[in-house]
Formats: C-alpha cells, structure tokens, sequence
C-alpha cells in the first residue's frame, strides 16, 4: 500500500487546468522524485495534497485513508512540507526554529515537552546541524539554513515528507548533501516525495520518478524507464548523456542533458 496515492486527480486554478486525471502512487521508504518541465504541474500535486489546493476531480488516499478524513492537524502530524524556496533571513535562533515542528503535536501556547526536545534534537542531529542550533538564522549560510529548514520538517515525526525544489539555490557541494539526507530519511522508513529540476540529481538520488508533462502523467518507475530516451525527447525536448553507473554499481547512471531536440 502506497502512503499517498492519487487516483485520476484534476485540479486547477480558476478556469486554468494544472492536473488532469493524474494516477501515482509513493510509498514507504522511499525517495520518488517529481519531475517536469516549469508548469507541469509538480507544486501543484504536492499543494493537492496537503489541502492547500481544492482538486476537481479524482481522489487521494493517505494510509488508505481518504484525504478528506484527516482533522487539519492529524493531517500536519502525517504530512511535513519544506516549501519551495523556504528561507529564514531573520534574527532567531536556529533551534528555535526547528522547534516549529512541532506545533502539530502541541496545545496552543504550550511549552515545550521532552518528547518535543527529543525530536528537535534529533532533527539536528540527522540534518548535521547540531553545531547550528543556538546560532542566529541570518547569520547562517545558505547551506546551513536550508539544513536547519529540513530540520524543522523532520522535527514533526511525519511519516510523509514533501519536499519542493530543496536543491535551488544551492552550490553543488550542498545539493549532494541535502539529497543524502531525504534517502536517509527514506531508509528510515519515510515516504519521501520531492520536486526536482535537476535529473542529474533525479536520477541519482531517486528510487522512483513521476515525470509529468503539462499535467499529465508522462512516464514513472525507475529511473532509467522514466527518464528513457523518448520520454526526454517527448517531454523536455533534449537528448542526454548517462554516466556514472560503473562508480556507483548496478543503479541506474546519471542522466545529464546534453543539447536540445
């Protein structure tokens, strides 16, 4: 069983389609990527899905729990969301921001418990961000905000995680890193769903990809189906080159575009 599924879902904004009849499922324990072209409709999916977004048609289940059935914050207790282009320039503690995790599981206005200092701890802990924790946001580097942000995701103990565009904006060092955490969130047993441009970065990080065209599912599975020649050809417009399978073992290369059609 899939922890979301969408089955035939349409959704849009005003009178313009931004999904059409898309079907995916993502489970357990695994990274599946979201991928597609600018106005594919990969924010939108994830928007769907946390309720942010009215669907037109169609139906999600969360745990084979129809969407609809979640109180808001049961909900927020299930799903975390890292917002595409998340940032904290403000003069606040880091910890005190990771600490917003946990509004799902606290009473209005109730203090911190020790479960509550437990999971921030821990969050820090597995985003390498423990030496940040009493350091101001606006006094951290890119890099390190975008740990501490992961961090406050991690902090809700949510066993889905959506994560949209958490590469942008970060230099190629950082970008690797921050993957490396979502497939460690992943084998945790998290159902990990994350939006990329890079395929690079798709198909080395991602155990499944949803690669959607114009709202529409165009291709998903595997890497090296999903990204095939065709579907690039069909859905970016390019051709790309493959490398890296014979240093990292029998999954899939690399892909890297190479020129356009």
């Amino acid at each position: 069983m899939s922890a979301l599924s969408f089955a035939e879902v349409s959704a849009g904004y005003g009178a313009r389609p931004a999904l059409t009849e898309v079907s995916a499922g993502f489970p357990e324990g695994a990274v599946t990527g979201l991928v597609g072209p600018n106005g594919a409709g990969k924010t939108t999916l994830l928007r769907v899905a946390l309720r942010l977004l009215a669907r037109s048609g169609g139906g999600v289940s969360v745990f084979g729990r129809a969407l609809e059935s979640f109180s808001r914050d049961a909900l927020a207790r299930t799903m975390a969301y890292l917002p595409q282009g998340a940032e904290a320039h403000w003069p606040v503690i880091a910890r005190r921001i990771v600490a917003l995790g946990r509004l799902p599981h606290r009473a209005p206005l109730a203090q911190i418990s020790e479960p509550d200092s437990a999971a921030i701890d821990s969050a820090l802990v597995r985003c390498d961000a423990l030496a940040l924790a009493d350091r101001r946001m606006d006094e951290l580097s890119a890099g390190e905000r975008a740990r501490v942000l992961l961090a406050r995701a991690l902090a809700t103990e949510a066993p889905i995680l959506l994560v949209d565009e958490p590469a942008a904006h970060l230099d190629p060092a950082h970008q690797l890193r921050l993957m490396e955490l979502l497939s460690e969130e992943a084998r945790r047993g998290a159902a990990v769903i994350v939006t990329l441009h890079d395929l690079a970065l798709a198909s080395r990080f991602c155990d499944r990809l949803v690669l959607l065209k114009s709202g529409r599912v165009a291709a998903s599975g595997p890497a090296a189906d999903a990204l095939s020649d065709a579907a690039l050809a069909e859905v970016f417009g390019i051709s790309a080159v493959r490398a890296g399978q014979e240093i990292h073992g029998a999954g899939a290369p690399a892909v890297v575009p190479w020129q356009r059609i």
